[in-house]
């Protein structure tokens, strides 16, 4: 096995969306973006790197030059392989229109030092296989590029033991084993956020706990996880731990909540010569007027569309300049006034039995719009949609409110009254999250922060558990309720590894390896910022966060003292230690996660007013104390100079030891001499 870090670089542009173009200055890069990578490749011996699927200053990321062979194959001296991630090659011309073709997209990329071209399917190969046969890739292009992939399979041994021997399968005992595996590593990387009143640990003996919301009896492993094995939920972890007699669960909402669905093709009907057809008959126009003969007639099983990528059809419509109309009937399913309309971008029409319900025929954004219409029973309507698309990037849907799987009141109700008979109140809610699915807003989805609010005015002490894998907005809630854990997506043994927490059995001390914002229009917001020309507060909030870069509560508490350097006066090539005391001052064994953080005081180039240099996870028994140390290397304390060359230069540095990057518990000086 070889390790492929990804996705190189820095993929995630404005607005926090995937993949968007990005903009950096070489400084930026080589700063913040860039070490990860070299970290995984000098200290952790990766032999490939994945590609994304951004732009970089106006190159494809699997075609520059500058990233492939300049900087990571020559500066770096990486001997591995450069992949593309699925797609990217042939979205060079779909996407950055960079290239003409997909063969055109291929002699980029390979010329940019890509060697892996990476697709959904093998059969895809033909579309880039041209470029070859047509000799538009010199041969030493070639070589160069399977010599690398060829010499990472013989270092395996894949030549030699091509298969993994039966033999080597785990045992019962060793799965065994990989569960409290699993379920340690859960139990470590639990952040407590918020403790008022030491409500956890719960306590065992507490007559009804009632256990509610949508993560509660669902353990999730997180995007691209396989299906586990004997997967625990946090009901099965609480059940396990207390037993089930005294749990009141009821799941109260979903993590989303749809007030419209997609009209499923089975009520939908046309007919096409002289067959009846499931679905809507489609007539695509090559104009935005519905002019003229269409270039393709088809019928759509459902009307259900995302051409944000392509035209409807690639070969015979532009992908940013067509209309269409899909007539057919529409069979109900229910007796009753329906919610009928349109999810998508604008510049549509619909009619019902040739009413026009919704005139929306003009461009502005995308937004749902619906009408009222009395439908019968088994009774079929005509059906005509009307959409013209000039400019790309069309969403569309048929949408109505029939069978949308929206939480009920009764749902949330029945929850909350499960809350006001019990002791303790324990909330588990969770976000969505995935591949392509960038969020515009932090807060929890659906109905889920109504759950929690209505569930912590019934006056009861009310824990939250959060599951998913980014930052969160809390402001409508977090005030409210006494506890806050932060689980993120906690594996096959999560269950059990979050029961240990809030009853005590594991006391957490992980941290917070991102900044929570307080509001999405702090963003981004990180620890590592450089000095502001001004303030960083707004009018009408503050620029601090919700949580910042390295937090984490405990059960017990520490204390830090003695700070002292081994040296405090260096040489530029130098290296130096600094030590300190922590002591556990609570009652309880616990972990703490002790920081350390530098800044240069004055410096030729604006530097960070903080950078993490170091941190150890050190356990410690009540009343026992510990001597920490660091080690300050050229390399911690080395800038970017003007000339973009590494340099330590002389002055004071802060040396900053704490519990978080805002928590500084010790702080002193160390000198470079000149």
């Amino acid at each position: 096995i070889i390790t492929t870090p990804k996705h190189y670089l820095a993929n995630v542009g404005d607005g926090g969306r995937d993949s968007y173009p990005i903009h950096f200055d070489e400084r930026l890069l080589r700063e913040i973006y860039l070490p990860p990578f070299a970290a995984c490749i000098s200290r952790g011996g990766s032999r490939s790197v994945m590609t994304s699927y951004n732009s970089l200053d106006g190159v494809p990321c699997s075609a520059s030059d500058w990233l492939n062979n300049r900087l990571l194959k020559s500066e770096m001296g990486f001997p591995g392989f450069i992949i593309s991630d699925a797609g990217a090659v042939g979205g060079a011309n779909v996407l950055h229109f960079t290239a003409r073709d997909y063969a055109e997209a291929t002699v980029n990329a390979l010329n940019g030092g890509l060697d892996v071209i990476f697709q959904t399917s093998y059969d895809h190969y033909p579309l880039f296989y041209k470029a070859s046969q047509e000799g538009r890739i010199a041969p030493d292009v070639i070589d160069r590029a399977v010599a690398r992939v060829l010499r990472a399979k013989f270092e395996l041994g894949l030549f030699d033991k091509p298969y993994v021997d039966d033999a080597d399968k785990l045992s019962a005992g060793e799965l065994a084993n990989q569960h409290q595996l699993a379920r340690q590593a859960a139990r470590e990387s639990i952040v407590l956020l918020k403790n008022e009143k030491s409500t956890l640990p719960l306590d065992r003996n507490l007559g009804t706990i009632a256990l509610l919301g949508p993560d509660a009896d669902e353990p999730r492993l997180g995007g691209y996880s396989g299906q586990g094995n004997n997967k625990a939920s946090i009901l099965d972890g609480i059940k396990n731990k207390i037993g089930a007699t005294r749990i009141l669960y009821a799941k109260g909402c979903s993590r989303t909540s749809t007030d419209y669905v997609t009209v499923p093709a089975e009520y939908l009907f046309c007919t096409q010569g002289d067959s009846v057809k499931q679905g809507m008959l489609g007539a695509y126009f090559d104009n935005i007027n519905l002019a003229g003969t269409p270039v393709l007639t088809r019928v759509d099983r459902q009307i259900k569309c995302q051409w944000t990528l392509f035209s409807p059809d690639p070969t015979l419509l532009p992908y940013d300049f067509y209309s269409v109309r899909w007539t057919g009937r529409l069979k109900a399913p229910v007796s009753g006034t329906v919610k009928i309309g349109i999810d998508g971008n604008d510049g549509y029409r619909l009619y019902i039995n040739d009413s026009l319900v919704i005139d929306n025929w003009r461009k502005v954004s995308r937004r749902i719009l619906t009408a009222d219409f009395d439908f019968e029973k088994g009774k079929e309507s005509d059906l005509r949609i009307e959409y013209f698309e000039p400019a790309g990037n069309a969403w569309f849907r048929l949408i109505w409110n029939i069978g949308a799987p929206s939480d009920s009141d009764a749902e949330i109700d029945a929850a909350v009254k499960l809350a006001a008979q019990s002791d303790a109140v324990v909330v588990v809610v969770g976000l969505e999250e995935g591949e392509f699915r960038d969020r515009a807003f932090l807060g929890l989805p659906g109905r889920q922060e109504e759950l929690i609010r209505r569930a912590a005015a019934t006056g009861k002490p009310v824990v939250v558990v959060l599951v998913g894998g980014s930052a969160i907005t809390m402001t409508g809630w977090l005030d409210s309720v006494s506890a806050v854990l932060d689980v993120w997506y906690p594996g096959e043994d999560g269950g059990d590894a979050v029961a240990d927490v809030l009853f005590g059995d594991f006391n957490p001390a992980g941290r917070l390896p991102i900044t929570f914002p307080v509001a999405e229009g702090q963003l981004p917001l990180v620890y590592n910022h450089k000095p502001t020309g001004r303030g960083d507060d707004y009018a009408d909030l503050t620029g601090q966060p919700l949580f910042p870069f390295g937090y984490g509560l405990s059960y017990t508490t520490f204390e830090y003292s003695g700070l002292s350097f081994d040296r405090q006066h260096i040489s530029a090539a130098d290296s130096t230690v600094v030590r300190c005391i922590v002591k556990n001052t609570g009652s309880r064994d616990g972990d703490e996660v002790v920081q350390l953080y530098i800044r240069d005081e004055i410096a030729s180039m604006a530097r960070p007013i903080t950078e993490l240099k170091g941190f150890a996870r050190i356990d410690l028994r009540p009343g026992e104390t510990r001597e920490m140390s660091f080690t300050i290397t050229p390399e911690i304390l080395s800038m970017l100079n003007k000339n973009m060359t590494w340099v330590v230069e002389p002055g004071d540095f802060r040396i900053m030891i704490g519990s978080s990057s805002k928590d500084i518990r010790l702080r002193g000086i160390l000198t470079v001499d000149k």
